[in-house]
């Protein structure tokens, strides 16, 4: 039961992250793409916007996709955590905790997710377990 569980987390973040990131990258699901994206990203500071929405959009794809899958867990954990941590930093801190307030409550709960399960594993139900036992 315990895999089922963190399959349960690993596949909503995930499947989650994987919208975020093709928001960014096409567009899609309410996004803006790079350009839209980059030119958000540009007005709060963070520069080159298109190239840092690219990188941005690939981070969350890829690692949505490795974290659903159970593949290579830890390396998807980072990729999720660094991308929360810079929305954190750059967006949400300044606005406190609750979400309500734009505050770090939700980033900061998908970050101790997604590291939590790097840390105990992706479960029975994954293909790290399929690949490496």
């Amino acid at each position: 039961m315990i895999s089922v569980g963190i399959l349960l987390m690993r596949l909503v973040i995930g499947i989650a992250f994987i919208g975020h990131g093709a928001q960014k990258l096409f567009g899609w699901f309410g996004g803006y793409g790079p350009k839209g994206t980059g030119g958000w990203m540009e007005s709060i500071g963070i520069k080159p916007g298109v190239t840092m929405a690219v990188l941005a959009g690939l981070m969350e794809l890829v690692g949505g996709f490795m974290f659903a899958a159970g593949l290579l867990t830890p390396v998807a954990a980072v990729l999720i955590v660094a991308t929360m941590l810079g929305a954190i930093i750059k967006v949400h801190a300044p606005n406190g905790f609750w979400s309500t307030s734009n505050g770090i409550e939700f980033p900061l709960t998908v970050l101790v997710v997604a590291a939590g399960i790097a840390l105990t594993g992706p479960g029975s139900i994954s293909l790290d377990a399929l690949i490496f036992n």
